[in-house]
């Protein structure tokens, strides 16, 4: 890896504070020049991440003016970002925009996305494919966005238009703050998370995204790794609602299929064992599911306050 300690963070003239712009990229060399080129000539320290790029992706991106940090082999997306908040936080600078290396994003939007955050209206911001016009946004991706972004809702509890969107800005206390760690596929929703339990500020704004580019992966099978991505940051998060409340329905259901199965027997003096199989399981394993839920609740809060304790400064 690169020492960024020769990067230079310039202000731009729209701003008052510095502003580094980060970009995982894997195997973007015909792109990653341009997108350096156009980021630096508004005044923006430019990182790129370079995971384990097969092709001339660091190169490029060196000789267009942005400084890389190198992965040894492909580590994924997630580990990207996580090795881009890291780098942020040796850096003196006020803002972290993330975006992507594949020519998706504009460069010029970057001004429009971190202005909340220099401003201190916000601690992160979004771009939102879907705030603005979203005509152009094939309906495929569409379908497949907006379940994401609802799951990601819901067992979050913070409501976003897009989850799912990789442009995204960060105050200073943001990217200190943040945690991701170095695998898996919904580190989008992962930010989400972490910024509905730490109490951040966040907004989104529009964003114009280019899709003349063919995808690089599958969208179905990226898109089932995101969901369950996705299920496991609730169970890890929001264990009551992952565990208890569907060990309560089906709790409430196991009840009342064992009421129709008394009402069976009184009427025709025979036991339905089927159903009342279906009851015992139902009541069983609802029970079973609560209990995990609440346990998990209270070791979750009680890590939480271990930690809490172990950074408060002794008096």
């Amino acid at each position: 890896m690169d020492s960024l300690a020769s990067l230079e963070v310039r202000q731009p003239e729209s701003a008052a504070s510095a502003v580094l712009v980060a970009i995982p990229a894997h195997n973007e060399d015909r792109f990653i020049g341009s997108l350096v080129l156009k980021l630096r000539a508004r005044g923006h320290a430019v990182l790129v991440i370079d995971d384990g790029s097969s092709d001339a992706t660091a190169r490029v991106a060196e000789a267009a003016g942005a400084v890389v940090a190198r992965h040894p082999r492909n580590l994924g997306k997630a580990a990207a970002v996580h090795t881009a908040f890291k780098e942020a936080r040796g850096l003196d600078v006020d803002a972290l925009v993330l975006l992507d290396g594949d020519s998706q994003h504009d460069p010029g939007d970057v001004g429009h996305v971190v202005a909340p955050i220099l401003s201190g209206q916000a601690d992160m911001v979004v771009g939102s494919r879907y705030a603005g016009d979203a005509d152009e946004i094939p309906r495929w991706r569409v379908v497949g966005q907006q379940a994401l972004s609802l799951a990601t809702n819901i067992g979050s509890g913070l409501h976003l238009t897009d989850t799912q969107s990789g442009f995204r800005a960060f105050s200073r206390r943001a990217f200190d703050e943040m945690y991701v760690r170095g695998e898996g596929f919904a580190i989008e929703s992962e930010m989400q998370f972490h910024a509905r339990e730490r109490g951040w500020k966040v907004l989104e704004v529009p964003i114009q995204v280019h899709y003349e580019l063919p995808i690089k992966r599958n969208p179905v099978w990226q898109g089932v790794r995101t969901l369950d991505g996705i299920f496991r940051l609730i169970a890890e998060h929001r264990p009551l609602l992952f565990f208890t409340l569907p060990g309560v329905l089906a709790f409430l259901a196991g009840l009342a299929l064992g009421i129709a199965v008394v009402r069976i027997y009184e009427a025709t003096l025979q036991l339905a064992v089927g159903y009342a199989l279906i009851t015992v399981l139902l009541c069983l394993g609802g029970m079973l599911s609560m209990f995990v839920g609440i346990m998990l609740h209270a070791m979750r809060g009680l890590l939480e306050r271990a930690v809490g304790a172990r950074s408060d400064p002794p008096e």
